[in-house]
């Protein structure tokens, strides 16, 4: 500071020369996800079944884009610009626009089928979660130490693969 209270150089960049990131600068206004899906159009799309049902698959319709984040501060590609990431939405008959959205960093070679199959799993990983809380004990740790948390998530890890195995095995013993 000088006498005066004025920093002696005002816009002198921070240590090491690099300074603040400039904020991104777009061509156009970014779009919202719905935006990005009405613009496309429905016919853009296919239907998908995305696993095997008790009694029916379950299937809808998906529009899949790819797609490049606004207001995000990802890793940038070689040539400087923001990755490209796959927008799902899922579109169903009768209805005027999409009714759910995902985000996926998966390459863009992936099938379809894989795409909406990984965004539709997260009902399976809520439930996974859990049994691993109420019925493994995973919240019950009381340990003081990274060590002895470490030890804790590590059994009870192993417990809920053992118990998955168990029940996806054709030769396990059927449930009373």
């Amino acid at each position: 500071m000088t006498a005066h209270g004025q920093d002696a150089e005002p816009h002198q960049p921070a240590y090491g020369g690099l300074g603040p990131r400039p904020l991104p600068r777009y061509r156009t206004r970014p779009l919202s996800l719905r935006e990005h899906v009405m613009a496309a159009g429905r016919d853009r799309g296919v239907t998908l079944t995305w696993r095997k049902g008790s009694k029916a698959a379950p299937s809808s319709h998906f529009v899949l884009l790819r797609v490049r984040l606004a207001g995000r501060r990802p890793k940038p590609a070689a040539d400087g610009t923001i990755p490209a990431c796959w927008l799902i939405a899922q579109w169903p008959e009768g209805h005027d626009e999409p009714v759910k959205y995902w985000i996926s960093n998966l390459p863009d070679d992936i099938p379809a089928e894989d795409l909406v199959r990984l965004a539709k799993s997260r009902w399976r990983i809520e439930h996974d979660y859990r049994e691993l809380k109420s019925a493994l004990g995973l919240d019950h740790v009381e340990g003081h130490s990274f060590t002895g948390w470490h030890r804790h998530v590590t059994l009870v890890t192993a417990a809920h693969l053992f118990l998955t195995e168990q029940r996806s095995s054709p030769t396990a013993p059927a449930r009373a």
